[in-house]
């Protein structure tokens, strides 16, 4: 390992939450940070699969919804994003849930997902977190393509994802979250380190300055 990717000690959280649309990048960078804290990482497409194994339709609705309409995926971009929103609000409660047992447990681990949302995170407490967003379709659709050549080019899926991304990331400045570029990809990891830090330096300095 080199000095960027070198295991550390206990981080100072507990949840680091890895957010941000479908392609920019988050899988990668949530494993590289998995090594560089060695803590585990939670997939939340592992939670949805969870739900909709112990669930019905009539049950969760929204969870189940691109099993029970597949053809919802061909609509508009606006429409499709409007119901992945919809799908992140329903999921949310169990989200916390999973944030709030490694709090409670004192178990750090790394959470990675399309659907978390920045509302759990606390800047200068246990549960950080950073959003990935890349605002360029050609690039997303690049991404797409490198990671599933046999799908050919997916513009309508990068077009989804970039804007389903902006409202992403529109969230996250409004929680005080900081918001990365995932390129250049060689120092994402290192880049996202750094941004979760100074959130949280940030967030004690102002704290202290209020204080005093």
């Amino acid at each position: 390992m080199n000095g960027t990717d070198e295991v550390r000690s206990l981080p100072d959280w507990r949840v680091l939450i890895v957010g941000g649309a479908s392609g920019m990048g988050k899988t990668g960078v949530g494993r590289a940070l998995a090594r560089r804290y060695d803590v585990p990482v939670v997939e939340v497409d592992d939670i949805v699969e969870a739900l909709l194994a112990v669930t019905l339709p009539e049950h969760l609705p929204e969870v189940h919804f691109w099993r029970t309409h597949p053809e919802a995926a061909r609509r508009t971009p606006e429409s499709v994003v409007e119901r992945q929103i919809a799908i992140a609000e329903t999921l949310a409660p169990a989200i916390e849930a999973v944030v709030a047992n490694h709090v409670g447990t004192d178990t750090p681990v790394i959470l990675e997902g399309d659907y978390v949302l920045p509302g759990p995170a606390t800047p200068e407490g246990p549960v950080r977190a950073v959003f990935l967003h890349e605002d360029d379709e050609g690039q997303v659709t690049a991404n797409y393509l490198r990671r599933e050549p046999e799908a050919g080019p997916q513009r309508h899926r990068a077009c989804v994802s970039v804007l389903y991304g902006r409202w992403l990331a529109a969230q996250a400045r409004a929680a005080d979250v900081p918001v990365v570029a995932p390129r250049p990809w060689e120092d994402l990891a290192g880049r996202v380190a750094e941004a979760v830090e100074n959130a949280s330096t940030k967030a004690v300095v102002s704290t202290g300055t209020a204080a005093t």
